[in-house]
């Protein structure tokens, strides 16, 4: 533990080291809201009335490409339509991941930045990993859609249903409400889940938000640049009920642009499966602000909030994550990220930067004045090619987190993708992980918190 006198307890409402206070109010939301729909008047509205909806479509970007600001893992694939009249529509869409996974060396522990060894629990199983059903359509009229999900976890016994609709005003104006993502990172705003391997890297995946119940709004302003605004309950809404939330509400916002072909592809997903003739770019920003708890009294030493770790993997509303025998009660979250990406005849290329600041502790005693303000930078790189044109994906990638703690914890992964149908609906990857101190950790990915050792995975996912 480094040195240094320690401090007192701060409550939500005190201010940052530079005297400025960043707890923001959610006004500057719902004022751009209202701007927006000012700004499209009803002679604007009505000349879009005729316009072509986009489709839900996983397979084929040159017929129907698909919106690249829905939300993940809630949007469905093409599917199987059921029922369509003038007055609405259903369609039934799938996606399941069966996975094994082997996390050696099989016995491992490591010690937390305080100095406690904590023993390791590795994986060696296989599961049916993952399962989603999504019931969507539109209703009354082809601008108002919605997406019914029903979402299985094989690995926590875990089966939710819920979903989230949208009006699509015109193409620069859609509302919607319902369960979304904080937009701290890009790959939380729809390419899932076409990822490189079938989840995400591990300094993304230790430093990002969750998703949540909220309400959007999101469009192409400009031609080939797209906004995203969104306004949500918490950080992650899994496994908290509204009973336990606080009401105080999360703030994001993403901004990207397309300059050369204004499309990255279906989902805007990762590898260039689609073999772009000419170059794709995608260039991104975006930012989450959160003032965050733990949804549980503080004589439980295991919070309900789970979403935030630190560096050492360790949960910061834990009891004793920043001194012995003390809790955090509230925090605020920051995070902010820049992303690249580039597409060329089976060649993709992505990056992202982020930093994550954790601050404003309201805590049960005191903790170290060095740990007062808590900072950590996260980069991944990540390069494909298609080897076999629409059959064979050989990828690599590296990510690191440099943090306030000085654990520096990095990985390199790489592997294979199949696609045994010439679609990107069937794929059965390999993915091989060296990690280091890992501090993501998690029954979704492929890590457990202060991992380091080697990782195997083979796994095989549809979506149709």
């Amino acid at each position: 533990m480094k040195s240094g006198k320690m401090v007192g307890l701060m409550s939500a409402k005190d201010s940052s080291p530079n005297g400025k206070k960043f707890r923001l109010s959610s006004g500057w939301f719902l004022l751009l809201a209202v701007l927006a729909m000012l700004y499209f008047s009803p002679e604007k509205v009505k000349a879009q009335d005729d316009m072509k909806v986009e489709a839900y479509d996983t397979l084929n970007i040159e017929k129907e490409p698909i919106p690249t600001t829905q939300a993940g893992e809630f949007s469905p694939g093409r599917g199987f339509d059921l029922y369509k009249s003038k007055w609405g529509s259903l369609n039934l869409s799938l996606y399941g991941l069966l996975r094994y996974t082997n996390q050696l060396p099989a016995t491992q522990s490591f010690t937390d930045h305080l100095g406690r060894v904590r023993n390791i629990d590795t994986r060696h199983d296989i599961q049916w990993h993952r399962t989603f059903v999504w019931a969507s359509g539109f209703f009354y009229t082809p601008k108002l859609r919605y997406t019914v999900s029903i979402w299985g976890l094989a690995s926590t016994g875990q089966t939710l249903i819920f979903g989230n609709m949208h009006y699509q005003v015109n193409k620069a104006l859609r509302l919607g409400a319902g369960i979304g993502p904080n937009l701290g990172i890009r790959s939380l705003q729809g390419p899932w889940p076409y990822f490189m391997a079938t989840d995400r890297q591990m300094a993304e995946e230790a430093l990002r938000p969750g998703f949540t119940g909220g309400f959007w709004i999101t469009g192409e302003v400009l031609p080939r640049f797209s906004y995203w605004l969104f306004l949500g309950n918490n950080l992650s809404q899994l496994g908290v009920n509204n009973t336990q939330m606080t009401r105080d509400l999360t703030k994001s916002f993403s901004f990207w642009w397309m300059p050369t072909t204004g499309e990255f592809g279906p989902r805007g997903g990762y590898g260039d499966f689609e073999q772009h003739q000419k170059l794709a770019t995608r260039f991104g920003v975006s930012f989450t602000h959160a003032r965050e708890g733990r949804f549980n009294p503080t004589s439980e030493p295991n919070p309900v909030e789970t979403q935030i770790r630190l560096s050492d993997g360790v949960y910061l509303f834990e009891t004793g994550s920043l001194a012995d025998g003390v809790t955090v009660r509230n925090a605020q979250y920051q995070i902010g990220a820049v992303d690249l990406g580039f597409k060329f005849k089976g060649f993709h290329l992505q990056t992202e930067f982020f930093r994550r600041r954790l601050s404003h502790f309201n805590t049960t005693g005191p903790i170290p004045e060095s740990e007062s303000e808590i900072i950590d930078n996260g980069v991944y790189v990540g390069a494909s090619y298609s080897v076999i044109k629409k059959k064979l994906d050989l990828y690599g990638v590296y990510s690191t987190v440099i943090d306030q703690f000085d654990r520096n914890p990095w990985e390199v992964a790489g592997g294979l993708s199949y696609f045994p149908s010439g679609t990107r609906s069937w794929r059965i990857n390999l993915h091989l992980i060296r990690v280091e101190r890992s501090p993501a950790g998690s029954t979704f990915g492929y890590y457990i918190a202060g991992q380091s050792g080697t990782t195997v995975s083979i796994a095989t996912d549809i979506m149709l």
